[in-house]
């Protein structure tokens, strides 16, 4: 049996805070601390490693890039939200990203050359730390994220086809869990629970908009979080 979708994750009721989990000490979240974790052999558990039951499609490859933006005032991520007519996750927050390409080196190639298409990141702007464990979507993309720290200086210019805005989020309140919940419902007896992040700031307009952050990309940070946490 398929997963139900969720159509409306905001009307998802909040079952939990986890506001007893500590928050990365900002002394790690600086470039310098991300370049020696990376370096260290030091082993870590993902949280999350997939969205649960796939879709039935034949596995697909794909890389994110977690850019992580060198501000004076502290690292903070640069984060897209897809536009809406999109076939697949629709409107939704996400990490620049995309399938693999035979002519993709690695998944950092790919990751690298997603973000130029989709948001006009070039790569000479950003110096690769690492990856983490590779996530497991419901649509069936085993997807790796890439970290990496972005130089100031950049411009975007973002693909109106596929992404309709693109923002930042200081990464020390992503790696606050009191800034995560935890969702549940169920729909014909299946249970489904997800996390959220929900971050008010400026939009591409310079309007103050609410941006929530949920599912995959969600994991993929409360990974970051363990990782940087072990």
């Amino acid at each position: 049996m398929s997963r139900p979708a969720i159509r409306d994750p905001h009307a998802v009721p909040i079952v939990a805070i986890d506001d007893a989990l500590p928050p990365i000490d900002p002394g790690l979240l600086t470039a310098g601390a991300l370049r020696e974790r990376f370096a260290e052999a030091r082993g870590w558990t993902p949280e999350f490693t997939g969205d649960g039951a796939s879709s039935g499609r034949e596995p697909a490859f794909a890389s994110v890039l977690v850019p992580l933006v060198d501000r004076p005032e502290g690292l903070s991520v640069l984060l897209t939200q897809r536009t809406a007519h999109l076939r697949d996750h629709a409107g939704q927050v996400s990490f620049p990203g995309g399938r693999a390409e035979p002519t993709d080196v690695d998944v950092i190639d790919t990751a690298l050359r997603e973000a130029e298409e989709e948001v006009g990141l070039a790569r000479r702007h950003v110096e690769v730390m690492g990856t983490l464990h590779p996530y497991s979507t419901v649509t069936n993309f085993v997807v790796t994220p890439v970290v990496g720290l972005v130089r100031p200086g950049f411009e975007l210019t973002l693909d109106p086809f596929e992404v309709a805005s693109a923002f930042e989020v200081p990464l020390a309140f992503l790696m606050t869990p009191a800034n995560h919940r935890r969702h549940r419902f169920e729909y014909d007896g299946q249970a489904r629970h997800f996390l959220s992040m929900q971050w008010e700031g400026p939009a591409a307009d310079g309007r103050q908009q609410a941006f929530f952050i949920w599912g995959a990309t969600a994991s993929m940070l409360r990974n970051l979080y363990r990782f940087l946490a072990a």
